[in-house]
């Protein structure tokens, strides 16, 4: 009944009133469920379009100690065929990020939020992973270059580890247009000393470079066709950073051969771990232990470990592949602190001695406090 007398009941309103002999709802009823509906449709609709980004997630897996198909053979990763190697055991993973998506195919809404309440992966805006004007192509052959040269740097920091001398020249890959160093390096110069501190590596140019500054002249002592020059460049000032304005690259002369064999990665990340491999195939006995130990790092000739992309991703990826320790490059810290999955032991390493030292410290079950662990800066 109504409050008062002379005003209708909602019963009374045929917009309410429920017909019983027809079963029909009434017709605001019905409006708010097609409401409902199309909101449903619209929004499934656009769970479905295609988003701004990409998903990184936890890619395979690789034993640098063990093998790979190889058409209709098994191949080992690292072999040494002329010089005495020795048999080991255990692993030590190298890791690896896999891309879902791409430009014109990248995942949809659904896929990205999926991602976002996913530990193990992450979203990244497309052009961060694929950038304007570059095509896949390109983009391909730039990672096996990179993995090609972190093959290369990788054997040379081994070897340098276990003692051996070879020649490692830091060569002149290109000069920039309108850079301190245009008119005075050349490609294919060798520099082989920065104010008198001889340079073997990308790392201990830079460091060189950094030392002298930009308010004086850094003096090079440069090979080019065979003849020595003293030669003179002021580097300039980026955002804090001294530059000469050179792209280098390095050259070898290895005592030995040293095979690697991985199809289908690209990067330069596997440097530190193919190192490891390295160094456990040229010395006796089983470094590991029999332990399985992954880890991921750039280095360079001189053992210098730089820092990566996709290190939560990785950690994952060590843990379901059975690894309980991982190695991370020191400078990575930050994304690792807080994303250590349970039961992944994580040490901080900023050379491959220190990386070789966990690693037989493992072996021998005495790792107690003794390593560096990531810390938040």
């Amino acid at each position: 009944m109504s409050l008062f007398e002379d005003e209708p009941s909602l019963a009374d309103d045929p917009r309410w009133r429920h017909d019983a002999s027809t079963g029909r709802r009434p017709l605001r009823e019905r409006i708010g469920w097609a409401c409902v509906s199309i909101a449903l449709v619209i929004g499934v609709v656009f769970a479905l379009l295609p988003s701004p980004y990409v998903i990184e997630q936890p890619g395979p897996v690789y034993n640098t100690l063990g093998t790979q198909e190889h058409g209709d053979e098994e191949r080992p990763l690292i072999s040494v065929p002329d010089e005495q190697s020795y048999p080991t055991e255990g692993e030590l993973n190298l890791l690896t990020v896999s891309v879902v998506g791409r430009p014109n195919e990248t995942p949809n809404w659904l896929e990205v939020l999926g991602a976002w309440f996913d530990g193990t992966r992450s979203v990244i805006p497309v052009e961060a992973i694929f950038p304007p004007g570059v095509s896949q192509t390109d983009r391909d052959q730039q990672n096996q270059v990179a993995m090609v040269d972190s093959q290369q740097d990788a054997i040379a920091a081994a070897l340098v580890e276990l003692g051996y001398d070879f020649p490692r020249e830091v060569t002149v890959a290109g000069v920039s247009d309108g850079s301190p160093a245009e008119g005075v390096l050349q490609e294919g110069d060798v520099i082989e000393s920065v104010n008198g501190t001889a340079v073997h590596s990308t790392d201990e140019l830079r460091a060189a470079v950094q030392q002298n500054g930009t308010e004086q002249a850094a003096e090079l002592e440069v090979t080019r066709d065979g003849q020595s020059l003293a030669l003179q460049v002021t580097p300039a000032d980026a955002d804090g950073t001294a530059l000469l304005g050179v792209g280098v690259r390095m050259a070898y002369e290895f005592p030995f051969e040293v095979e690697i064999q991985l199809d289908d990665v690209g990067g330069p990340s596997a440097g530190m771990m193919f190192a490891l491999g390295i160094v456990d195939t040229l010395t006796p006995g089983a470094m590991t232990g029999g332990e399985s130990i992954a880890g991921t790092g750039t280095i360079d000739s001189a053992g210098v470990v730089g820092p990566i992309g996709g290190i939560r991703q990785k950690m994952w990826g060590a843990l379901d592949a059975g690894s309980t320790w991982f190695l991370a490059p020191a400078a990575n810290c930050d994304e690792v602190v807080g994303n250590i999955p349970d039961g992944l032991t994580v040490f901080a390493v900023k050379t491959l001695d220190e990386a070789r030292s966990v690693v037989e410290d493992v072996a021998d079950g005495a790792v107690d406090g003794e390593h560096a662990s990531c810390t938040a800066s």
